[in-house]
C-alpha cells in the first residue's frame, strides 16, 4: 500500500542521510495511514537524531498509544527524555 512505499522509501532516504526527504516520507505515509505506527517511530529517530527532542517525544508516545507493544518506540521515548534533559541541565 502507499503508506508502507512511503515509509519504505523514507527509510531510503534516512539510510542516505538525507533527513529532510525522509521526515517529509514519514509524515506522507502518516497522512496517508493515520493508525500506522512505524513511520512515527521513524520519523521520531530522525527528529532525535537532529536534536529535536519534544518533537521526537511526542512521535514516540504517538507510537506507544497505537501499539503499547512496540518495545523500540518505548526504549527511544525514555532516551529522548533522558536526552532532553541533559540538554537543558547544559543550557543549551
Amino acid at each position: 500500500d502507499l503508506a508502507t512505499a512511503l515509509n519504505n522509501r523514507g527509510q531510503v532516504r534516512y539510510f542516505r542521510v538525507e533527513f529532510a526527504a525522509a521526515m517529509e516520507d514519514y509524515t506522507a505515509a502518516i497522512e496517508c495511514l493515520p493508525g500506522f505506527e512505524v513511520p512515527y517511530y521513524n520519523r521520531g529517530l530522525v527528529l532525535y537524531r537532529l536534536g529535536c527532542f519534544d518533537e521526537a517525544i511526542k512521535d514516540f508516545r504517538k507510537v506507544l498509544e497505537l501499539n503499547p507493544q512496540f518495545e523500540d518506540a518505548a526504549l527511544s521515548l525514555k532516551q529522548a527524555i533522558l536526552d532532553k534533559e541533559e540538554k537543558e541541565k547544559r543550557g543549551y
